[in-house]
């Protein structure tokens, strides 16, 4: 007998909740646990830490290893670089966001904008 799965469980975890121990995320990445914590030290990741100073890892730090990874075997790009190319990604999404509240905002302010006042020319 199948039983039915609690609403809990069928709603997503958001991207940053931690989830994964080291073992588990270098397991995802095919990775040692030992890259993950040279990654840590050299600032390409920051997992977040329980009470315990256990490493947990989230969905969007698995997703930046692997675009570390890929950066690095597929392009030869340097740790240096790496770092520099995520948070360049980041910011770009960053702006990507502002600019989709400024459009907006426009289109809001568009939408009641008051009609121009009628003005009489005199001859």
């Amino acid at each position: 007998m199948v039983r039915p799965r609690s609403p809990r469980y069928e709603q997503e975890l958001p991207e940053d909740e931690p989830c994964y121990v080291i073992s588990i995320a270098a397991r995802m990445v095919g990775m040692h646990q030992q890259t993950l914590r040279y990654y840590e030290r050299a600032g390409l990741i920051e997992p977040r830490r329980t009470p315990g100073n256990i490493r947990m890892y989230s969905n969007s730090d698995i997703q930046r290893i692997r675009q570390a990874q890929r950066l690095i075997d597929e392009l030869g790009v340097n740790l240096a670089g790496v770092d520099i190319i995520l948070r360049m990604g980041e910011q770009l999404r960053q702006m990507q966001e502002e600019l989709g509240v400024l459009r907006a905002e426009l289109d809001r302010l568009r939408a009641t904008r008051l009609p121009a006042p009628y003005s009489r020319i005199e001859d």
